[in-house]
């Protein structure tokens, strides 16, 4: 797939079919089977006469990426902030499907990197602080999807794993603008999120301050709120309450 997207991205016009097979060093058959699917995935356009261009899903994803490097590095002076008044993690994560992606930490030198929040690791959006802001921007509707898609399975005994108590919880989150992970994802580990929004208003991120459970504070989540509201004014993002 990979040598028949380099072909592709060499000529500006549509490329037939024999050329692509012979540019990529693949059999007409094997080019034409690929290309296939890549047509269905929107990675490539057939044209007429069976010739083919690279598709609108690649700048889609080309986007994609662009915004989230201008997120991280957008992000990372507050994310420095706050772990300088805190003196614990904090953490960037964004949606993929059912699941946050930790994209970027600031560590605590005075506790060992938890797992779930290693950059690269994923949790279930239901057990993090993270992932329920998403769960809330979504609706009920969507929400109820999620819980029948994925069981809305646990992680530790205090993970959230009926709908009820879900809804209860994003509830809460409406309302106040910051949400909790209680040793949901990890026994030992709490976490308190607010969301950040891009100019368009969509929520593309969560921030996240994490620390051992004994060193838990509540009393944080105004600053990680009002932390994660700075980041969003930096991307463009206005209130429409002005605040």
């Amino acid at each position: 797939m990979m040598k028949l997207l380099d072909v592709l991205a060499q000529h500006p016009d549509p490329v037939p079919l024999k050329q692509i097979a012979q540019e990529s060093a693949l059999h007409p058959s094997t080019a034409h089977r690929i290309l296939g699917a890549m047509a269905q995935s929107g990675f490539v356009e057939r044209g007429e006469g069976g010739t083919y261009r690279l598709g609108i899903r690649l700048l889609e994803l080309g986007s994609l990426v662009k915004s989230r490097i201008s997120l991280r590095e957008t992000a990372m002076p507050f994310m420095l902030k706050l772990h300088a008044e805190t003196g614990e993690s904090v953490n960037l994560g964004i949606r993929d499907r059912d699941e946050i992606v930790y994209v970027d930490r600031t560590s605590s030198g005075r506790s060992a990197v938890r797992v779930v929040h290693i950059v690269g690791a994923r949790a279930p959006l239901h057990t993090t602080a993270s992932g329920k802001l998403f769960l809330c921007d979504d609706g009920i509707d969507k929400v109820r999807d999620y819980a029948r898609r994925t069981g809305l399975p646990g992680s530790t005994p205090t993970s959230i794993t009926d709908l009820g108590t879900l809804e209860k919880e994003l509830d809460k989150v409406r309302r106040h603008e910051v949400a909790f992970d209680l040793d949901e994802v990890e026994t030992g580990v709490r976490c308190i999120a607010a969301g950040i929004r891009d100019d368009s208003g969509e929520l593309v991120a969560g921030l996240s301050l994490s620390t051992p459970s004994e060193r838990f504070n509540p009393d944080w989540a105004p600053l990680v709120r009002s932390t994660a509201a700075e980041i969003s004014r930096t991307l463009g993002y206005v209130r429409r309450d002005g605040r």
